[in-house]
């Protein structure tokens, strides 16, 4: 599979996601339901259990089956969401279980090591698919994303990927700006990404130990690291500015928390280059020094520049354009409520245009790119990345089946 996309192509995705976003915000607002859709999640750690509870409190599904791991998990969700004890799924095979039964969608909030197979296994069985990011860990389970999300697209199957940024109406109208030349043509983009990092306990005989709390983010094989979990927020962004994606990155990270016992890196400093010279430079750090949760991405042009932020001020300064934008709120909780809605509404409609999957799948890739060159100290490009298709294998071994 050829994972590059033209300039076009990118904006016509863009375009894509941007629709189904503005459809999210109009049906974000209540609007009675015209069809009731039998869900079922999978994941119910504490995003999925929240994502859990927005289903059921939106009038246009009913969550008929939940999987989790542990069976205590599976156990607790079901008993706030009124599924019977015989549709609560445990183990690593609870997922297909769930798929045996009459659901629909399925909701996906896992650790993203698990997304390339349950996807498979979800869009195999007829499903409707909506997934958290990153979409996955390496670059085969993204191409595996990838070739399932295309399978349901022609199955007539709505697949839809949670990014929240994407669905902001300021975020959204200041690119929209950008890309119309307002304040004349991108020379440079940046991105930040900060956050407190994860709890990191000792290793046990088993990863059981490892797959709750997100203490999965500290291992690259079950969660990416955290440049592709988390800093996919702010990279995504300049991605959809820049309309393309990167040919090669170089940059440098390290791992400097206490007492580390995963391996993924937690401070990083790189740079993208785009095919036409346009550079995206990016930065971030996941440790407990008080700093807290930052996530922005700027471009600088000619005339002016656009701030977004996923917590803050969206606005546009130039030299004799501008705009004033306004204050991001409770993106977390309002840009899931708002997927949740759109994804909805394509499935009742039958809307497979899938908007969100290019993007998504784009953006994993490139935060995979980003960890490959920091980790090896050196220039990586996009190809190089496709070529050497390199796996990350979790270890899975006395995991209950």
């Amino acid at each position: 599979m050829n994972a590059s996309i033209n300039r076009r192509g990118f904006l016509k995705n863009v375009a894509a996601a941007a629709s189904a976003s503005v459809m999210a915000r109009a049906t974000a607002q209540g609007t009675a339901a015209n069809a009731r859709v039998k869900a079922g999640v999978i994941g119910l750690g504490s995003r999925g259990s929240m994502i859990a509870g927005m289903v059921r409190g939106h009038d246009g599904y009913e969550v008929v089956a939940v999987a989790d791991y542990f069976q205590e998990v599976a156990d607790r969700a079901g008993e706030k969401l009124g599924v019977p004890n015989a549709r609560r799924f445990s183990g690593l095979e609870g997922y297909r279980r769930l798929l045996d039964t009459d659901v629909e969608a399925v909701f996906l909030e896992t650790p993203p090591y698990c997304f390339p197979e349950h996807v498979e296994a979800a869009v195999d069985a007829g499903r409707h698919v909506y997934m958290a990011k990153p979409i996955a860990c390496d670059v085969p389970g993204a191409l595996r994303v990838d070739a399932a999300a295309k399978k349901a697209k022609a199955g007539n199957k709505v697949f839809l990927v949670d990014f929240q940024m994407r669905t902001e109406p300021l975020v959204i109208e200041g690119i929209e700006r950008i890309h119309g030349g307002e304040v004349g043509p991108i020379g440079l983009l940046s991105s930040i990404y900060t956050d407190e990092g994860f709890s990191d306990p000792p290793q046990t005989d088993t990863i059981e130990s490892r797959l709750q709390h997100l203490v999965w983010v500290n291992d690259t094989a079950l969660g990416g690291g955290f440049l592709v979990n988390a800093g996919i927020h702010a990279v995504d962004v300049g991605l959809w500015l820049a309309g393309a994606n990167p040919v090669a990155a170089m940059g440098s990270s390290r791992l400097i928390r206490g007492d580390p016992h995963g391996d993924t890196h937690d401070v990083y400093s790189l740079t993208y280059e785009f095919a036409d010279g346009l550079a995206l430079n990016h930065q971030g750090e996941h440790v407990k020094n008080r700093f807290g949760f930052c996530c922005e991405c700027s471009a600088y042009c000619r005339d002016g520049y656009l701030d977004t932020a996923y917590v803050g001020q969206v606005r546009i300064l130039g030299n004799s354009a501008g705009w004033r934008g306004g204050e991001v709120e409770a993106l977390y909780t309002e840009g899931a409520k708002r997927n949740i809605a759109a994804f909805h509404q394509c499935v009742v409609n039958g809307n497979c245009t899938n908007g969100t999957v290019d993007p998504s799948i784009n953006a994993t890739l490139a935060t995979i790119l980003g960890r490959e060159a920091c980790e090896r100290k050196t220039r990586v490009t996009w190809e190089q990345m496709l070529g050497e298709n390199r796996r990350l294998e979790p270890n899975l071994a006395g995991l209950k089946a």
